[in-house]
């Protein structure tokens, strides 16, 4: 008997219909599997052609059909599992781009904005210095302790990893529903929205850029830097490394004009350099947020440890590079500003960097607002770069749809995390102000790094034995804790506002998704046929960590 069209259209159907039973959101198919499905179909149509000669009653063709499609597909599955499995991000960030990936996301708009707030909080330019100092030791300190962290968990990730390995799912994924869906695109948003404002300026010398022009201006950067990092990672890593150059270059421009000016001897913003000092704990702490806002960035390697090249080397190399340079390089821009401008025209400055640069460059300062450009740019394609593998990693840990842990199978990019991350931000362009969102979230930021050092303490003392190439000395975690939990209080001490409340709300909403969707599966299966249809549209498939 010969295998009619319509019967083989029938078993086309019912295998193509078949999934494997979801774990966590779902788990379909991935995409190699489903391009071998028919390969099975025609194999089993061959099969049954020969074989009908073979077997005499109807009854007993279809049951050996039955049986050779159950090999033929355990076959397939066996090999497409060892195909899929070798889908992983390729180790191509060396030491070079891990430090321009620091120091270009950390170096942002803050040194050319933030001066002026901590000026404003802390009360005196002597003050304002040793924050600012402070605010790279510290940075240093706690990248130390993130470096023994990321030799010891060699997975991508950063906070998000090393709470789940050390505290479990439910804290991990309180951390990445706040920093996937508000914080970081928050983030990216806010600084495409300041990259645009500079960018549409020159067009319009007579009045501020209109909003739409703006908003516009940003939707399309934030594509085009979704679209850069989806395309491929040296590309990513190539476009930062040139963009880390060129705002070192403007930083050493203002360095450069402070030390001339200190040499032709303006120096009266350091005469009673501490008077006016306000020294109460609420003040000191939100100053002291408003210097570390210029330094974030200084925890993205850990983000992207499975593509640092022997990351044992390279990320306590980068981090102790990238850390005291940028912390050189804030401190003698401060100085410079305070060379040029007296404490009273920085307070009165909307952009320190612009108006330093109308006092010492004359007809060259258009170069500042070109700085601040290619800082914001830099210090997004960062925030791209590593926010995607963050939203990447919680996937592939079952906490974020799976289709959010999948690699695009040729250019090994987390094409679905980035296009995700990009859409979030894009949303978040649509507010007309959420400049505060940022700046009320920021401050959770410290409290899941003292959660992640809290992480490490609880590491050593459970494991000590644990083999590792860095270790740092117990008080190094311990001191940090205390520091995190500081920058925690102090601004909701200081300066009080229902808005931390509401944060706080936030974040316990977490737990109503948390509960049905990830811990109890409610919904295992419902995002299948989305997540089969979004593997063949972006060609991507499901990935392993990347250890070797």
């Amino acid at each position: 008997m010969a295998w009619s069209q319509s019967s083989g259209n029938s078993e086309r159907r019912s295998i193509r219909r078949w999934r494997r039973p979801g774990q966590g959101w779902n788990r379909a198919r991935p995409y190699r599997e489903i391009q071998h499905f028919g390969q099975i179909v025609v194999e089993v149509e061959q099969w049954a052609a020969a074989s009908e000669t073979a077997v005499e009653s109807s009854e007993g063709r279809v049951h050996a059909l039955e049986q050779q499609i159950r090999v033929l597909v355990k076959q397939r599955l066996r090999s497409s599992r060892r195909e899929s499995s070798s889908v992983c991000l390729k180790r191509e960030v060396g030491l070079i781009s891990a430090v321009c990936l620091i120091v270009g996301t950390m170096i942002g708009s803050g040194i050319y904005m933030s001066p002026e707030w901590v000026l404003q909080y802390i009360g005196s330019p002597g003050a304002s210095l040793v924050i600012w100092a402070a605010c790279g030791l510290v940075c240093t300190i706690a990248a130390l302790a993130y470096v023994e962290l990321g030799t010891a968990i060699k997975e991508s990730g950063g906070e998000y990893i090393y709470i789940l390995r050390n505290f479990g799912p439910i804290p991990a994924f309180l951390f990445s529903w706040t920093s996937v869906f508000i914080a970081r695109p928050a983030g990216i948003a806010a600084m495409s929205l300041s990259l645009a404002q500079y960018i549409a300026a020159p067009f319009y010398v007579a009045c501020l850029p209109p909003t739409f022009v703006v908003k516009c201006t940003a939707a399309a950067s934030i594509l085009i830097l979704g679209i850069i990092n989806g395309l491929h990672v040296k590309l990513a890593t190539r476009i930062q490394n040139i963009f880390t150059f060129a705002k070192l270059l403007s930083l050493l421009i203002i360095v450069t004009g402070g030390l001339v000016l200190l040499f032709n001897g303006h120096t009266h913003s350091f005469q009673n350099a501490f008077q006016g000092t306000v020294a109460g704990f609420g003040s000191v702490g939100i100053a002291f947020q408003q210097g570390m806002w210029s330094y974030d960035g200084w925890n993205n390697l850990n983000y992207v440890t499975e593509e640092i090249r022997r990351p044992e080397v390279n990320l306590p190399r980068a981090l102790l590079i990238s850390l005291p340079l940028v912390t050189l390089l804030y401190l003698m821009a401060n100085i410079s500003y305070l060379a040029a401008m007296s404490p009273t025209e920085i307070l009165a400055s909307g952009a320190v960097a612009v108006t330093w640069g109308n006092k010492v460059l004359g007809s060259w300062a258009w170069l500042m607002p070109l700085s601040v450009v290619l800082s914001t740019f830099g210090s997004v394609n960062g925030s791209f770069f590593t926010g995607g593998r963050s939203c990447y990693v919680a996937a592939r840990e079952g906490s974020m749809p799976d289709i959010l842990s999948m690699a695009h199978v040729h250019r090994l990019t987390p094409l679905p995390a980035l296009l995700f991350t990009a859409l979030i931000a894009l949303i978040m362009l649509i507010p007309g102000d959420f400049e505060s969102i940022v700046n009320y979230f920021s401050f959770t930021a410290w409290m899941f790094y003292s959660l992640t050092f809290a992480a490490l303490v609880y590491m050593k003392i459970k494991r000590p034995h644990l083999q590792q190439p860095f270790k740092v000395p117990m008080l190094v975690p311990v001191f940090m804790l205390i520091i995190s939990t500081y920058l925690v209080v102090a601004p909701i001490v200081g300066n009080p506002r229902i808005e931390y409340l509401f944060v706080f709300v936030f974040m316990l909403c977490g737990l109503l998704i948390y509960f049905p969707l990830i811990h109890f599966k409610l919904w295992a299966g419902s995002l299948g046929q989305a997540t089969v249809f979004l593997q063949l549209l972006l060609e991507v498939a499901p990935t392993q960590a990347n250890l070797d």
